[in-house]
């Protein structure tokens, strides 16, 4: 079956080189292999290149699993969109940012990996949807900079974060990763095309995440306006699956716009130097800094640890 959500390849490659010449960093991964360097390269992407686009493709990669009934009805019933939305983020951010600031395989990496697995091993979780919630990490970022980035990332970004990827989806022993990006992302696709419904889970789960990201930006009695560019983010089946009104073509296209010009004015900027990294970010939820093994809620002792396939698997 055809990925009607692919990026198209053809020329990709060709129009990240034509910015090469005063790109350092971009230069760099031009030099790299995908398979053997893939952790250099997302960090490079992560946090030099891209900082602004992975934070938010992935954003909406976890927006995109709430569509799935039974990812939604889990995380709905564990009452921390509810009561706890902004730790839950930040939880997850922070989680995610040290495997990708630090290597699947450091010291920091490995226990944000034994955090994730303890954490999903509470759970009856299949293994499709674990395969899924993995994907979006993959095709997400490439999406979203496709659309948005200074540039497109070239042939040895898109599949370096598919090594990452699957390197990170084998230390949570989820099985049947498919050994080619082409076959991942059809999975992809089709797994959504397969699954996006409505439930009113879904809907709770989603505006909770809604109303998260709302009040980064606005004040509560705001968010009511800003609602609309939200929604004009979210692709027809995702509005579908939450049941939200749809954005009207001129607002979708301002927003999109907004994006796209903003793309267009990196590329006149200096090259960013420093590595913006999110591990160092202040944040209400962490005002005196974390430690790794207490971020989520909190695992009682003894608890069960369930058939789930996020058992620690280290090669």
């Amino acid at each position: 079956m055809k990925a009607t959500r692919s990026v198209p390849g053809g020329d990709i490659l060709t129009k990240g080189e034509n910015h090469v010449s005063h790109r350092t960093f971009l230069k760099r991964i031009l030099q790299l292999d995908p398979v053997r360097d893939h952790t250099e390269i997302v960090y490079l992407d992560a946090f030099h290149e891209f900082p602004f686009d992975t934070t938010r493709s992935l954003e909406f990669a976890l927006f995109r699993t709430y569509a799935v009934p039974s990812i939604a009805t889990l995380l709905d019933q564990t009452g921390e969109f509810a009561q706890r939305a902004r730790k839950r983020y930040d939880d997850t951010d922070l989680l995610l940012s040290e495997i990708l600031e630090h290597g699947y395989d450091s010291e920091r990496g490995r226990a944000a990996l034994r955090r994730m697995n303890r954490q999903h091993g509470r759970f009856h979780i299949s293994n499709e949807d674990f395969l899924y919630v993995l994907s979006t990490f993959v095709f997400e970022p490439v999406r979203w900079i496709a659309r948005f980035g200074y540039r497109p990332m070239v042939d040895q970004e898109r599949l370096a974060w598919f090594y990452f990827w699957r390197q990170v989806g084998r230390r949570m022993n989820i099985h049947s990763i498919p050994e080619e990006y082409a076959a991942f992302e059809r999975y992809n696709v089709d797994y959504e095309r397969e699954h996006f419904r409505y439930t009113p889970a879904n809907r709770r789960i989603a505006e909770a995440t809604r109303d998260l990201f709302l009040g980064f930006l606005l004040p509560k009695p705001l968010w009511r306006l800003g609602e609309p560019a939200i929604y004009a983010m979210l692709d027809e089946p995702l509005l579908e699956a939450f049941r939200f009104p749809r954005p009207s073509t001129l607002l979708r296209r301002s927003v999109e716009g907004a994006l796209t010009l903003r793309g267009r004015l990196i590329r006149l900027l200096p090259e960013r130097q420093r590595p913006h990294l999110r591990t160092v970010i202040k944040r209400p939820t962490y005002p005196d800094g974390y430690h790794i093994e207490e971020l989520g809620p909190p695992i009682e002792r003894g608890s069960k640890q369930g058939d789930a396939p996020a058992r620690e698997e280290m090669p």
